[in-house]
């Protein structure tokens, strides 16, 4: 059985490399990148690095060749480049004959509220109407995507936030993927929805663990959007980026991210660590 990883040089991707190789030889482990040259520390492991790119479909048919499960990894970008990017790679999925997609979603994503879900809603439909077997692995948030608010309170800044009592299934970056890797070199995940959280919290209880980490107080300043645009501009962000952040804001404080289920920690087969515990592993060094 091939295991193919798409993007596998990316923050996520690698991730689940690394943890793919900890139960997986190499040689049942290949990975489609952009760019070959950023994969050669894993061709040296014996990994099969192949050419793929999802802005050239022409590449992703030889990528996906013999591979019979794959993991899409969702891209980066606007929506529209997403979703053509994501259709070009499960069209080329079916038409090299894999036997089992997985592919990382959003929270609650038939559902969500937040801009971005479009993208999840369209790419999980078109892979259930290729009728091959799937697993859609709906993460909620990372907790690095909070990095730069955490350095801007390590500057002396407060906690600055307009998604209320909003909740976040938050968890570190490496939990998502270790179960990703769970669901590819596992069996039973066929045609699953997985929605992935840590416990919800909001964001003063964040930031309250975030002060007992510390060992000082993380004040939190709580806004409405327009302030927080404010806050953004001021610190130099591009407009798109501004608005994508109040859009994710605003869809926290509906409720978009306060997801609970077990499903993380069963596909784990152990506890997350505790969220001070998890702020401590993204911490500057």
């Amino acid at each position: 059985m091939k295991i193919l990883v798409t993007g596998a040089t990316g923050q996520l991707g690698s991730l689940v490399v690394e943890s793919l190789l900890k139960s997986v030889s190499p040689e049942r482990l290949a990975v489609s990148v952009r760019d070959p040259m950023k994969a050669e520390g894993l061709r040296q492991q014996g990994v099969d690095v192949r050419q793929g790119d999802f802005d050239r479909p022409e590449t992703l048919k030889d990528a996906f060749a013999g591979a019979d499960r794959i993991l899409i990894i969702s891209t980066m970008g606007d929506n529209e480049t997403r979703i053509r990017q994501h259709s070009a790679a499960v069209a080329a999925a079916k038409e090299a004959g894999v036997r089992f997609i997985a592919y990382t979603s959003v929270a609650n994503a038939a559902k969500s509220p937040l801009s971005l879900a479009e993208v999840h809603r369209k790419t999980e439909e078109a892979i259930r109407e290729t009728g091959i077997p799937y697993s859609f692995l709906r993460n909620n948030w990372y907790l690095e995507n909070e990095l730069g608010t955490v350095q801007a309170v390590l500057g002396g800044a407060p906690w600055v936030t307009s998604a209320g009592s909003g909740r976040v299934g938050w968890a570190l970056r490496r939990d998502y993927a270790e179960a990703a890797a769970a669901v590819l070199a596992g069996d039973g995940h066929e045609n699953t929805v997985y929605e992935l959280s840590g416990e919800p919290l909001t964001y003063d209880e964040l930031a309250a663990a975030l002060a007992e980490v510390l060992g000082r107080e993380v004040p939190v300043l709580h806004v409405d959007d327009e302030a927080y645009v404010s806050t953004l501009k001021s610190a130099g962000l591009p407009d798109p980026v501004v608005q994508m952040l109040v859009g994710t804001q605003r869809a926290i404080r509906e409720g978009a991210l306060d997801v609970r289920s077990e499903d993380l920690v069963k596909l784990l087969g152990r506890p997350l660590p505790p969220i001070q515990d998890a702020l401590r592993a993204i911490l500057p060094r």
